[in-house]
């Protein structure tokens, strides 16, 4: 099976260097493009270049798309003739919908055939969002479907993300939020803590890099704590926070002030993702 990566920027490297280092793809089975090739040339001693998109899209069974929505459009439609019959096509790209996807891999008669009852050509599409934990392994991958992705795609693709660490998969219309808990969360989760350690640092002498490590390897804990336990986040407080103790002190805190931080920070969130979705919508029309 042949896997090929158009785009060559953070997450298409990672994705790269994940799958040949996991030993699932072979160099010859693992082609690469991308509009710099010069920041391809270390890869070559472990991947296959490819000269351009339609020679990767030619040759590959399955084709990760890492590409911004502005550039996604016109990729699609250069790729469209030369892709594989039956090739499966992953767009790490959560803002464009299936429709938009497919409609850009038809040709022209897409919209008569669609409005005259027809179905298009079927494409099998699906959409992965990873997180950056998928470099140490741990990430929370999401993906989704279309409705023509077979089972047996589902299982060689799920053999590759596998290797960054756990696969979830959601429906379409859930890859927004769900793209909230596990790919933005590593940034909520910093900058929660990065305000933590800052407030904590007006009351201690401990030196910052200690301070640091002493939150984040409790963070850690706590974590696999409550997932080797099976224990809820109540759970958690009510083992630490006696009665009429400093723990309760502070959880009441965080349970009196924060909710409202948390709401804003969702709505924010969910109007920009809907923003962003609509501006790559544009890009399609």
């Amino acid at each position: 099976m042949n896997v090929g990566i158009i785009g060559f920027g953070s997450m298409g490297k990672m994705l790269a260097e994940k799958f040949s280092a996991s030993g699932l793809v072979d160099r010859e089975s693992l082609l690469l493009s991308s509009r710099s090739p010069e920041k391809m040339k270390d890869a070559k001693k472990w991947a296959t270049l490819c000269k351009s998109n339609t020679e990767l899209a030619a040759s590959s069974d399955i084709v990760f798309l890492c590409l911004r929505p502005f550039d996604l459009k016109g990729v699609l439609e250069e790729i469209r003739d030369s892709l594989k019959e039956d090739a499966l096509l992953v767009s790490l790209n959560g803002s464009v919908s299936f429709k938009n996807l497919e409609k850009s891999l038809s040709d022209a008669s897409y919209e008569a055939e669609e409005a005259s009852g027809k179905n298009p050509a079927p494409h099998k599409i699906a959409k992965v969002i990873p997180s950056v934990t998928a470099e140490v392994d741990r990430s929370q991958t999401l993906i989704c479907y279309n409705d023509h992705v077979t089972s047996s795609d589902k299982g060689n693709l799920k053999r590759l993300l596998i290797c960054m660490g756990n696969v979830i998969e959601l429906p379409e219309e859930e890859l927004g939020m769900g793209s909230e808990l596990v790919s933005c969360m590593p940034g909520f989760i910093a900058s929660v803590f990065d305000v933590i350690v800052k407030a904590s640092e007006e009351h201690t002498k401990i030196p910052h890099d200690q301070v640091v490590r002493m939150v984040l390897q409790t963070m850690i804990a706590t974590g696999e704590l409550m997932l080797s336990k099976d224990m809820s986040f109540e759970d958690v407080v009510t083992r630490v926070a006696t009665p009429g103790g400093i723990t309760e002190e502070g959880t009441k805190v965080v349970y009196e002030q924060f909710p409202k931080t948390a709401q804003v920070l969702f709505e924010k969130t969910l109007l920009k993702r809907k923003l962003t979705a609509e501006k790559a919508q544009a890009q399609f029309e």
